[in-house]
């Protein structure tokens, strides 16, 4: 029998931002995963929000071209709340609630990140989006949800990717790659080929026995299916 989750983070990468787009925010993707989200309030499921910035600049990459890696993830984490504005007004535009917060000072555009405020926000039946991940360099977005969830008492972590779930290798290069309907949280972190998240978000879901579901955003539904319990994707926990 499933059992829907009062209250998620959903995990959305940078990239998926862009859509049809070779860079940038799309949009129509923008409106259309308004419209999914607001599938998800109809059930009154809580609802976090926790964004990349792939899409507009990943640190890691511009490090390895010289940059310094500390103010390469800065601008990262800038690119993320650049994200969290776009992706709140849009909710907005759709009739739903919604506020940015975020770790790093932007209070122009963001309220500070304080977890009791994000509290009453959720409370009140607001959408929280989280930009500039954990306002620190060297730690990824996927830390940045696994703490929000920690923090916020989530039911889990919703992990939005372009395929059906965790695979035991690349489906985009492998006809024979099998897929996981479920996974311990030990099994991922410990192997050195199944790829979740970092492992240092995987270890501190391990530690707050905090499961992650791991599942293809593209499809329409799909989002309300996993947070109503579906077996959908990849559940690790």
């Amino acid at each position: 029998m499933s059992t829907t989750y009062n209250r998620v983070v959903i995990k959305i990468s940078g990239e998926q931002l862009q859509g049809e787009r070779e860079h940038g925010i799309d949009p129509e993707f923008l409106g259309w995963l308004s419209q999914e989200i607001a599938k998800l309030r109809a059930h009154d499921i809580d609802v976090v929000m926790v964004v990349g910035g792939g899409n507009l600049m990943r640190g890691a990459a511009f490090a390895k071209h010289g940059m310094d890696r500390v103010m390469s993830d800065y601008i990262g984490m800038m690119a993320t709340i650049m994200n969290g504005m776009a992706l709140t007004d849009m909710l907005e535009q759709h009739d739903m609630t919604a506020r940015l917060m975020t770790r790093l000072q932007a209070e122009s555009v963001a309220e500070p990140y304080i977890y009791r405020r994000a509290l009453r926000h959720l409370e009140k039946g607001r959408i929280v989006i989280i930009g500039g991940g954990t306002g620190n360099p060297y730690v990824t977005t996927d830390t940045a949800a696994v703490q929000a969830a920690v923090e916020l008492h989530c039911d889990a972590v919703l992990k939005a990717t372009n395929v059906d779930g965790v695979y035991d290798k690349d489906p985009h290069q492998y006809d024979d790659a099998e897929l996981y309907k479920t996974l311990t949280l030990a099994e991922a972190v410990s192997s050195p080929t199944i790829r979740v998240m970092d492992k240092t978000a995987l270890a501190m879901a391990a530690d707050n026995e905090l499961p992650i579901v791991v599942f293809n955003l593209n499809v329409d539904g799909n989002i309300e299916r996993v947070a109503r319990g579906e077996k959908i994707g990849t559940k690790v926990g």
